[in-house]
């Protein structure tokens, strides 16, 4: 099965993710923030998104866990991964956000609340529910009806 490492995988999207592909993946979720020491177990530690070498960081901590998938929730992951896109990949991990010329056009919506239909598109296909889309952005966001919008999800 192949591994897909989350960001921000304290938090209850993070989670919820997690749910909604773990019999599609092997989820791995890392974190930034404090863990109480009965749960550090669960969650990979990785730099703060600002943090000059955080992608650097988390290509390390993919290749020793053998990841081939990495969806950052954070603003300042997706804006420090999506710069480094093209490194990833060299390495074979498809990072599941926009890119950097691309991310600059999108609509943002900051913590998206439950009850909001996500997607987590990539190369034009829903990971969620297997369903083609139309839009050509990769990420966490959602989806119009048409297929034809999308608007990212992220975390502040």
């Amino acid at each position: 099965m192949q591994k897909l490492l989350i960001t921000f995988g304290t938090r209850p999207l993070a989670i919820r993710l997690s749910k909604l592909v773990q019999n599609k993946y092997k989820v791995l979720l890392s974190t930034s923030e404090e863990v109480p020491s009965v749960l550090k177990e669960k969650y990979l530690t990785i730099p703060i998104g600002t943090n000059p070498t955080f992608s650097h960081e988390v290509l390390k901590l993919a290749l020793d866990n053998n990841v081939q998938f990495i969806l950052p929730l954070g603003a300042a992951e997706i804006q420090a991964i999506g710069e480094s896109v093209q490194l990833f990949e060299e390495y074979g991990i498809r990072v599941i956000c926009p890119s950097k010329n691309e991310l600059l056009g999108l609509d943002v919506l900051f913590d998206p609340t439950k009850d909001l239909p996500l997607s987590v598109v990539l190369d034009r296909v829903d990971l969620i529910s297997d369903q083609p889309v139309a839009c050509a952005v990769n990420g966490l966001g959602i989806v119009s009806d048409s297929g034809d919008d999308f608007v990212l999800a992220v975390l502040k």
